[in-house]
């Protein structure tokens, strides 16, 4: 497949280069969309954001007042204030998703390396305008939710304190906290529109994963690649509407669902709320925060279980897909449902059992990131370093005996021995995948067949598929 340069002018041809012509695997999913899903909820935020700061005024005796002007007398405000609310809420989801597709179909490793370290930038980034975000409707759980969390750097050696002051602009959250939360909340979103730009730049000069984990890039188009225009388009399209339609149905008929109704308190700096939370996406961090009983250790757990993210693509040597890998994708399952679990003790009160559940999901969080996933990947480095050395030794025997048992298989008109032609078929193909770099310790899975009907597959057309593998190889 070969792509041109035919516009001349400068934009179509941006336009027409990494949206037209873009080159992109055959075989994604709908999985793949989140990320354009992501992007969508971007724009969605900035211009709901910039509705809301024509009404919006950033003073500690105004702000809740003018959050329920918004709702009650501008026209529309309500729709315009609900979409950027559970906005923000849709923003996390996609995000959530995003990152586990790709933990989950190993996007993260060569090429794409510095991609993966610019989503978490991004998603660092994003969770701080979201909590800034959150302060400026200056409810009860706004306003405690701001002295919590600014509480957090206190726990910094020798200069916390210094730090705590600088951050609100005096001895406690008020005026000048608020301004200064509402100028960055304003500004760091254009700056997060640009790392999402660099994002995109990076994701089309490594080119797009897919689930076989394909050496596929830009620089490398081949059979398996086809243009994002007119075939992905519609399938991002189909994700767009989806993820509108289930986002509008919260936002008319659930718009508070994900919210706390102390927030539809006006802050008061005399009453504390019985149960301080933040909203739900960031529960999961806050729950291992809260199980550690040094502040400053809790602190610095709480931030490394987002950097240590950035260690995976040290973990696996090569690219892998991961239907090749069943136990590393059961470990995924487990590490994504520890993480819902953990989601669910954040909004619990701190006490038994919720405090040892807490602390159990936490040491295995960090146990299948640092323990689990290096001791699996060295484990398959090490047997498939080794078992592809004995094969490239072996390897005309191997495909000799491969075409031998086809014609044998063809000639006989199956009278003889067929689970003996089965365990010789799966053995062969297996070493002769492993020796292709797919590396299956169970590689029959990749044809999601049981035996029999492989018997009626191979009775069926087996010159077809004989000629097909030989080509294959």
């Amino acid at each position: 497949m070969k792509f041109t340069r035919w516009i001349d002018n400068f934009l179509l041809t941006i336009t027409h280069n990494h949206i037209a012509s873009y080159p992109t695997p055959k075989n994604l999913s709908y999985s793949w969309s989140f990320g354009s899903l992501s992007g969508l909820c971007l724009v969605l935020q900035i211009l709901t954001g910039l509705f809301l700061s024509m009404h919006y005024i950033p003073d500690i005796n105004f702000a809740f007042a003018s959050v329920e002007h918004i709702m009650r007398d501008v026209n529309y405000g309500w729709l315009v204030r609900y979409m950027h609310a559970n906005g923000a809420s849709m923003f996390f989801f996609a995000i959530f998703f995003h990152i586990f597709r790709n933990i989950y179909f190993g996007s993260y490793l060569h090429p794409r390396v510095h991609l993966w370290f610019s989503g978490i930038v991004i998603f660092f980034l994003l969770m701080a305008i979201a909590f800034m975000g959150y302060v400026l409707p200056w409810g009860q759980m706004s306003f405690w939710g701001a002295t919590v969390i600014t509480n957090l750097f206190s726990a910094i050696p020798i200069y916390g304190s210094t730090i705590v002051e600088w951050l609100w602009g005096g001895f406690s959250v008020d005026q000048a906290t608020l301004n200064r939360f509402y100028s960055f909340h304003f500004l760091l979103p254009f700056i997060l529109a640009a790392l999402a730009f660099s994002h995109i730049a990076l994701l089309h000069e490594s080119g797009s994963s897919d689930p076989l984990s394909l050496d596929s890039n830009k620089h490398n188009i081949h059979p398996s690649m086809i243009t994002f225009y007119p075939y992905f388009y519609v399938k991002d399209l189909f994700a767009f509407f989806l993820g509108i339609f289930v986002f509008f149905i919260i936002v008319f008929y659930f718009p508070n669902t994900l919210g706390h109704p102390d927030n539809y308190i006006n802050a008061d700096p005399m009453v504390t709320p019985a149960h301080i939370v933040p909203e739900w996406y960031f529960l999961p961090f806050y729950a291992i925060l809260r199980s550690i009983p040094n502040k400053l250790g809790g602190v610095i757990a709480m931030v490394f279980s987002i950097v240590s993210l950035s260690t995976l693509p040290f973990f696996v040597p090569k690219s892998r897909a991961s239907q090749f890998r069943p136990i590393y994708t059961k470990v995924i399952w487990v590490f994504a449902s520890n993480f819902l679990i953990l989601g669910w003790i954040g909004q619990q009160p701190v006490e038994e059992p919720f405090t040892s559940i807490g602390i159990f999901s936490t040491i295995l969080y960090f146990f299948i990131l640092f323990i689990v996933l290096p001791l699996l990947c060295f484990g398959d480095f090490f047997f498939n370093h080794n078992i592809t050395i004995i094969l490239k030794n072996n390897f005309n025997k191997c495909y000799t005996f491969f075409v031998a048992s086809f014609k044998i298989f063809h000639n006989s008109n199956f009278i003889f021995n067929y689970e003996k032609i089965i365990k010789n078929f799966k053995f062969i193909l297996n070493k002769l995948k492993s020796l292709h770099n797919i590396q299956s310790l169970e590689i029959f899975k990749f044809f999601d067949i049981k035996e029999k009907k492989f018997f009626k597959l191979l009775k069926k057309n087996v010159l077809d598929m004989f000629n097909n593998f030989k080509n294959f190889f």
